[in-house]
């Protein structure tokens, strides 16, 4: 049985098996829960369809938050993508449109998949339906790579943290990233030891991210960090593609983490009292939502 405390462990028992990561959490996870890996491969695809929903009412033009602070981007990136003009290639730009329109829904108050969280609910959703768009990939190997994601978040959660509140949105965006930088190789054909290697690089480019929402909701600047997030995760599956290694192991990022979000000071952590948060037109965009 794994015990989801090592991303490397997870690597090593997979290639001993002679089974991508996803295919050995999968069997482990259906023998754990005493249920068949049908049944599990069916709850995943019902969290797939949910995503696919979000992003679909997401990117509703007139769609706002309840605050009015946020709406419309995800529907703006859209627009620009299909025109044809992005600088980044219409793979990242229809991965940033949907990490938006995904977060902007969910800061409409509708319905998403935590991936890891809700505050970093855009990122995932958006790197797999980008491959499912954009590569051709089907829906049983995008499936497949929301187990891989999903084992990465079980050990970043277990050995650091996933939320904001204790370790900053490092924990949050951060985690989400290498989550979707693994899921993203998986889909692609690499192997399980560039998995971890994406893994790592996203994750360690998102060390020291500060958790700092304006008013104190999740919308300013949460939602383009989600933007920033599949940019970073779709940069490290590249780089672990192409043969590109972490210095640092992925195990000991994950503990960097922990150690990084124990520093920082509680002003950066989801408490809105620094950071953007606490800058000029932050406190009067929380004065004008909530009144002095």
């Amino acid at each position: 049985m794994l015990e989801y405390n090592s991303i490397e462990a997870i690597v090593l028992e997979a290639n001993r098996r002679n089974m991508t990561i996803s295919q050995v959490v999968l069997e482990d996870q259906a023998n754990e829960l005493g249920v068949t890996e049908e049944n599990i491969l069916a709850r995943m695809a019902d969290t797939l369809e949910i995503m696919r929903n979000a992003a679909q009412a997401g990117f509703k033009p007139g769609l706002r938050s309840n605050s009015g602070l946020t709406g419309g981007d995800g529907y703006r990136m859209k627009e620009y993508t299909a025109q044809g003009l992005s600088l980044s290639g219409s793979f990242c730009a229809k991965a940033i449109s949907l990490a938006l329109a995904i977060q902007e829904y969910n800061a409409a108050m509708g319905k998403i998949v935590a991936a890891p969280t809700a505050g970093s609910c855009g990122i995932l959703p958006a790197g797999i339906l980008t491959m499912i768009d954009e590569r051709g990939i089907k829906d049983e190997q995008a499936i497949l790579a929301l187990i891989t994601a999903g084992a990465i978040g079980l050990v970043i959660a277990g050995e650091a943290t996933i939320a904001g509140a204790e370790g900053g949105c490092q924990a949050e965006c951060g985690s989400a990233a290498a989550m979707t930088a693994g899921a993203l190789v998986e889909m692609a054909g690499g192997d399980n030891e560039k998995v971890a290697q994406a893994c790592a690089i996203a994750l360690k480019n998102q060390l020291g991210l500060v958790c700092d929402p304006v008013a104190g909701l999740v919308e300013v600047p949460c939602i383009k960090r989600n933007a920033g997030g599949i940019m970073c995760a779709i940069g490290a599956a590249d780089m672990a593609l192409a043969g590109i290694k972490s210095v640092i192991p992925v195990d000991e990022v994950i503990a960097a983490l922990a150690e990084v979000g124990e520093s920082l000071p509680i002003t950066l952590k989801e408490t809105a009292q620094g950071g953007l948060a606490a800058t000029p037109t932050a406190i009067a965009i929380k004065e004008r939502i909530f009144g002095r």
